[in-house]
């Protein structure tokens, strides 16, 4: 079972069964000490729980913590789409928002969520159709190579000679090992014919399995545009009774820290990838677009743009020159530098009122753990244990 299951199937049924036990009465007159709007049907939710027995009480906690348990477990196999759903909506709810009152309310109820999903899905799937049809190009391109490979051997490129410090060795090493021909037909016939086929088949399998929960996630998302004040109202309600208005303000701390980490990191890094892309093409270095992308992808993960734009570097060096990838090298360095260092920390630590360390450490153990959902992930958590810390502690000095 992967973390994020394992998470959601232990720490949502404990949270249920301690937040049910709280005093109900004491949640509703804070409701009432702080202005807030008792939810509809509240009280009269509260007062049959009230008149359980200590018995039925306890039977109905053990039996709604299994329900629930179960239910995550069903879903389990989806929860990442789900979330990747969740996050999205709280991400862009503001953009949609602006847009559903552009549009007002004489426009049908399904276009905003319609249009919004569409345009989320060709967000996603744009960059994915840029690079397979890269790939495709240069598959075909592999296979003439090989063909020739084949036939004549491949003589020694004129750029690895040219690569600083290994140039000649490695000029020495293509002549001994790839320059005969046959030598194609001899790897062929050591490899796993069987092996390449499953590693194909799972393959196929994993590309299909990853469509659908990108279909679920786009579905989910649908729905949450759709209904999103309902779903809103529903959580507030469902917070206030639970946790009180603690429950409130830690919602509101992570949604902040899910718009921060979206403005700090993936906005930031699109604009690496853009200004990272625009030097390529200005040193001509082989594919600016796919570097690009990848430069961009690499830019959400503190620290990882460098292995990009080092990379871009030495393709540079060993097709256009040295110079270009002298060039490349400086202006990666400028451009990551000031992101690092002044953009994203402004960004994010504006957001979630979090020092930075604590935002960076959330970030990579959220990326650990979760894979890119940790991005958002683990920001928010942070965010929400530093906001009942800070809760914690001045209750402590007074």
């Amino acid at each position: 079972m992967s973390a994020s299951r394992l998470v959601m199937a232990v720490i949502i049924p404990a949270a249920a069964l301690l937040a049910r036990k709280q005093n109900l009465d004491d949640n509703l007159a804070m409701t009432e000490d702080i202005g807030m709007d008792e939810p509809a049907g509240l009280r009269k939710s509260v007062e049959p729980l009230e008149a359980l027995s200590w018995r039925q009480s306890a039977a109905s906690l053990v039996a709604s913590a299994m329900l629930l348990g179960l239910g995550v477990y069903i879903v389990s196999g989806y929860l990442h789409a789900l979330l990747w759903a969740l996050v999205l909506a709280v991400a862009l709810w503001p953009l949609y928002g602006r847009f559903k009152r552009r549009l007002g309310p004489s426009a049908p109820k399904e276009l905003a969520p319609i249009f919004f999903t569409a345009l989320v899905g060709l967000v996603i799937l744009a960059p994915i159709a840029v690079l397979a049809v890269d790939a495709a190009a240069e598959f075909r391109q592999l296979l003439d190579y090989a063909r020739a490979a084949e036939e004549t051997g491949l003589p020694v490129p004129d750029a690895l000679a040219r690569l600083p410090a290994i140039g000649p060795w490695a000029s020495q090493w293509w002549a001994a090992h790839l320059s005969h021909a046959g030598w194609a037909k001899e790897l062929a016939q050591q490899l796993n014919t069987s092996h390449a086929r499953e590693v194909g088949a799972s393959l196929t399998i994993n590309i299909a399995h990853r469509s659908i929960l990108f279909a679920i996630s786009l579905l989910a998302l649908f729905f949450l545009f759709r209904s999103g004040e309902s779903v809103v109202s529903q959580c507030r309600a469902a917070s206030t009774r639970l946790f009180g208005a603690r429950g409130e303000i830690l919602a509101a701390q992570m949604i902040a820290s899910v718009h921060g980490t979206l403005s700090g990191l993936v906005l930031v890094a699109m604009g690496e990838g853009v200004l990272m892309g625009a030097a390529y093409m200005l040193t001509h270095t082989p594919h600016p677009i796919l570097l690009g992308l990848l430069t961009a992808f690499a830019a959400m993960i503190p620290f990882a743009a460098a292995f990009a734009i080092g990379l871009a570097a030495l393709l540079a060096a060993a097709t256009t020159g040295l110079a270009p990838a002298l060039i490349i090298a400086a202006w990666g360095f400028i451009v990551v530098f000031a992101a690092d260092h002044f953009v994203r920390p402004n960004l994010i630590g504006s957001a979630t009122k979090l020092p930075f360390i604590w935002v960076l450490l959330g970030i990579l153990g959220g990326v650990e753990n979760f894979q890119l959902l940790g991005l958002f992930i683990g920001p928010a958590v942070m965010a929400a244990l530093i906001s009942l810390w800070r809760e914690l502690s001045f209750e402590e000095e007074t």
